[in-house]
């Protein structure tokens, strides 16, 4: 396909959260673009927007969906941080080895990958890092051994054909959010959140129209000067957050009580090792209430440097986190 120009876009996981605000706003641009997904649709459908059901880990089916596009956004994956390995890894390593096959095979020019900061997330604070920072030796969940293979298999497919970029937006949050914000309300209702740790940890946090934002830039990037290919991208707001001070500030917007209690590190530690041991022998499939991974997020500070993304892919926050609480204490108030 043509190299110049952004006209005709395949949204993998377009039903998503990132997904569907990205098709938004291709649509918004003129773009003609087709999602791909395992659901259906209506609301996409209903606007035209073509919806193509079926699963990444099908190859042929993929190759089907590509034909005629010059960019595919891959933003599906299988998040979460508890589930059978085997399924992460076919889900979010082979899936994407399919998209780079189906990429080749129509020719697509263009690829922008969705990935993660947990692909550099070990055990120890991540403070002002930037891209040079490896990956992560042993990864405590199966979501970010299986991302760290999936981005590398992105960054190694990049070259004259096809050209890829990989985005690393950290804790995507506001409007249209099902998952992380509801996840900690629910528990903040319940009074079942603890502050893991010193409660000082800092975090990166990016808003919605920000990641879609970067996404549309890198695309932009790769039709133009090419200067982001080959590489991986973090992604975040104008600053960091104090990260339980952002979640009390969120509660107490919406009447909800703030989280005052606070458990030790090593005593929350401890408590995920016991239950992934408990769950895994029991092969229970629901998430635990408490895992090491999750110890790790909630009290280590993980903050990265957005450098490399201002100077190569022009990219600044369009949305400020002031701004963009209170849309998101907006659209929750009206849910």
């Amino acid at each position: 396909m043509s190299n110049g120009e952004l006209r005709r876009a395949v949204v993998t996981g377009g039903g998503g959260f990132i997904g569907k605000a990205l098709v938004q706003n291709l649509v918004m641009r003129g773009v003609d673009v087709k999602v791909v997904g395992r659901s259906r649709y209506p609301d996409l459908e209903a606007r035209g927007i073509v919806c193509l059901q079926g699963d990444i880990r099908d190859r042929t089916f993929l190759e089907r969906a590509f034909s005629g596009v010059d960019t595919v956004f891959h933003v599906a994956a299988k998040a979460g941080i508890w589930g059978r390995r085997s399924e992460y890894f076919s889900i979010n390593l082979e899936g994407t080895v399919n998209v780079l096959k189906a990429c080749s095979r129509n020719q697509v020019s263009r690829l922008v990958y969705t990935s993660t900061p947990s692909v550099v997330f070990a055990q120890n604070d991540l403070e002002g890092v930037d891209e040079s920072t490896p990956y992560a030796v042993k990864s405590l969940c199966h979501y970010a051994a299986s991302k760290i293979l999936a981005e590398k298999e992105v960054l190694r497919a990049n070259g004259p054909e096809l050209q890829t970029i990989a985005l690393r937006p950290h804790l995507v949050w506001g409007p249209g959010d099902q998952h992380l914000i509801p996840r900690l309300l629910d528990r903040g209702r319940r009074q079942t959140l603890r502050i893991i740790g010193t409660g000082d940890n800092r975090v990166d946090i990016t808003y919605i129209d920000n990641a879609v934002h970067a996404h549309l830039l890198a695309a932009d990037n790769l039709c133009i000067s090419k200067t982001g290919a080959g590489q991986a991208f973090f992604i975040g707001q104008e600053k960091t957050v104090q990260l339980w001070t952002w979640i009390n500030e969120l509660f107490v917007r919406l009447d909800c009580p703030a989280v005052h209690k606070r458990v030790p590190f090593a005593v929350a530690l401890a408590a995920g090792a016991v239950s992934e041991a408990v769950y895994a022998a029991c092969r229970k499939t629901a998430e635990p209430k408490m895992t090491r991974f999750l110890a790790y997020q909630l009290a280590k500070s993980h903050w990265f440097s957005h450098r490399k993304a201002e100077k190569l892919l022009g990219y600044r926050p369009l949305v400020s986190t002031e701004a963009g609480m209170d849309d998101l204490v907006e659209w929750l108030r009206a849910c």
